[in-house]
């Protein structure tokens, strides 16, 4: 028999300890987060409530280039992006003046947001013409590659490697251009590579990228007085693509002269950041990010390392930069054709840095570049009065909701409050968690989905205390109305649930702006609101079910038989209550026979 109850009713004291549990370890997050990440004890408020900072952007054009509405709201939504890729941070992009940016950021800009407010991120593919060291270095900073291969080499994708992978010899991958610099190599992996074309010939006019004939004097000039220690003039995409450039290194250690564009962002299908795999199957400790080449981009991209590889490896010509906002973030030497359509770059790349940059590919070139206009500091829209009136409707709610409560369910209330309570707490945890973690900040369109979330919250219990009374009154004992009703409570408490988190979810995706951000609180709210009820309420009215006070149904319980109209008490007075009623039921019987 104490099996039999044992599997019934579980084990309701250890749920409640792991979920006190879940509270301590998410309070510890947030002291790690105090303690060792700028983090705070506080939820973030958006722009209408903290304030923040506006940037003005306004594009730069060159070549006779014209500014285009299509193209501004193609640069607000890709800077949307970025400054608020998880779409809670409230920041706010707008177009003034049909030409410039605006950008509002709550609080005070990092050097971080600032960077992919500005930066255009235009990443193109030019071919080396010439180059230079402006000092020493023993090794290159960063390289490209075409697969996840442990040296600094490039492959085809994964698939391509299974039929057998090329490798370069080690001549070839410790060679040297014309600067003594040691340079990474562009290989191909999968089947054998067509035989490169031979490199075309000098001409009075260009034939190709790879034309030396692109270097006129003025070029050769420009290119001998760069020194590189400073590159902020250098940064930017205002450059002609159709004509050759001369630039430097990110790391300001060599410079060159390159070709045309022959590839650029639009080319890319994706960017993702991640470790380096090797070819045993680990993972190395470098961080690298991939590139996948649409249909065009790949054609293009074997039609360039095709000719790239038919250049000797000492000259410079068989490198290809890839130029990010004008400066080279990588210059590998081409060993063979790449065909598969993938590649990496790898380098000095640090988590963050790695996990930015691919940020700044995915999200796609601007068609436009911009400087910073202005930048200037901007007060709360609405401020701490509006603020504290959204906590005051919210607070009404909360008292009317524990006042309905304990009216309707007498002492049964206090475990609503209880569970309210409990939501409160892993909802705030959760809030600050994600706003020290995650940028989230919490606008009055957030303040409100948290409001909107508490009458989600006591639908549950409403629920689940109607089908414990139902059962109560179809005379079942308090234990087993418990369980039972439980179970039928289940399904309607995760079906409206899950029916609320899927309205927030569709509201999120197509919504933008305070709406993501009432959608996403209110979405978060619902999740919170099934953890309680599993891990809190539904023990805690397990363990109520045992003592004396709500088992034997007081009528200050909430679950007084007589109240809820069941005509028989419960536990042991509904088994006297039945055995009596047979009785008399019997006896009367006998009587009218007689």
């Amino acid at each position: 028999m104490a099996r039999s109850n044992k599997q019934t009713h579980g084990h309701p004291g250890r749920t409640l300890m792991a979920l006190f549990g879940l509270i301590l370890v998410l309070g510890g997050i947030i002291a790690a987060q105090v303690a060792w990440a700028d983090g705070s004890w506080k939820p973030q408020l958006g722009l209408d409530l903290e304030g923040g900072t506006q940037i003005v952007l306004q594009p730069v054009t060159s070549g006779g280039q014209t500014v285009t509405g299509e193209a501004l709201d193609q640069s607000v939504d890709i800077i949307r992006a970025r400054v608020d890729g998880s779409g809670v941070g409230e920041a706010e992009i707008t177009t003034e003046g049909g030409r410039n940016i605006v950008v509002a950021v709550p609080g005070k800009v990092s050097p971080e947001q600032r960077r992919l407010i500005t930066q255009s991120s235009q990443l193109r593919f030019r071919a080396v013409l010439d180059a230079a060291p402006v000092q020493p270095i023993a090794t290159p900073t960063s390289t490209a590659t075409g697969g996840a291969t442990p040296t600094s080499t490039a492959t085809a994708s994964p698939s391509a490697k299974a039929s057998g992978t090329k490798t370069a010899s080690p001549s070839a991958t410790k060679s040297q251009d014309k600067s003594g610099l040691p340079q990474a190599l562009l290989k191909a992996g999968g089947t054998t590579s067509p035989t490169a074309s031979p490199a075309p010939k000098p001409s009075a006019s260009p034939t190709d990228a790879s034309d030396p004939n692109w270097v006129t004097p003025q070029l050769q000039k420009q290119f001998d007085d760069l020194s590189c220690t400073d590159t902020s003039k250098l940064q930017g995409s205002t450059d002609d693509p159709k004509k050759p450039l001369v630039t430097c290194s990110s790391d300001h250690r060599e410079k060159y002269v390159l070709g045309p564009v022959e590839l650029d962002g639009t080319d890319i299908k994706s960017a993702t950041a991640g470790l380096q795999q090797l070819q045993n199957g680990g993972t190395s400790n470098t961080w690298e990010i991939q590139l996948a080449f649409k249909n065009a981009g790949t054609k293009k991209f074997s039609d360039v390392t095709e000719r790239l590889a038919g250049f000797p490896q000492t000259d410079p010509r068989n490198r290809f930069a890839i130029v990010l906002d004008g400066l080279s973030i990588s210059a590998p030497t081409t060993n063979e054709p790449i065909t598969g359509g993938t590649a990496s770059i790898t380098g000095n790349f640090t988590q963050q840095s790695a996990m930015e940059l691919a940020n700044q590919l995915k999200y796609g070139a601007l068609p436009l570049s911009f400087k910073m206009q202005t930048e200037e500091e901007i007060s709360p829209l609405l401020g701490k009065e509006q603020l504290q009136k959204g906590l005051l409707a919210g607070l009404i709610g909360l008292v009317l909701v524990v006042i309905y409560s304990l009216f309707q369910y007498r002492a049964l209330g206090f475990v609503t409050v209880a569970s309210l309570g409990i939501a409160s707490l892993i909802t705030y945890e959760t809030i600050v968690i994600l706003g020290n973690s995650a940028g989230l900040r919490l606008s009055l369109a957030g303040i409100t989905g948290l409001i909107v979330s508490i009458g989600v919250t006591a639908d549950s219990f409403i629920v689940y205390f109607e089908r414990v009374r139902d059962e109560v009154r179809e005379g079942r004992s308090l234990r087993s109305a418990v369980q039972t009703g439980w179970r039928r409570a289940r399904r309607t408490i995760l079906a409206a649930d899950g029916i609320n988190f899927l309205a927030a979810v569709v509201l999120y995706v197509l919504a933008a702006g305070g709406v993501r951000g009432f959608a996403y609180t209110l979405g978060l709210a619902t999740l919170i609101d099934v953890i309680v009820v599993i891990m809190f309420t539904h023990p805690l009215l397990t363990l109520l079910a045992g003592t004396q006070f709500f088992g034997q149904g007081h009528k200050w319980s909430g679950l007084d038989p007589e109240r809820l109209g069941a005509g028989m008490s419960i536990g042991v007075k509904a088994n006297v209550g039945t055995i009596a009623s047979r009785r008399a039921a019997a006896g009367a019987t006998t009587r009218q026979d007689a």
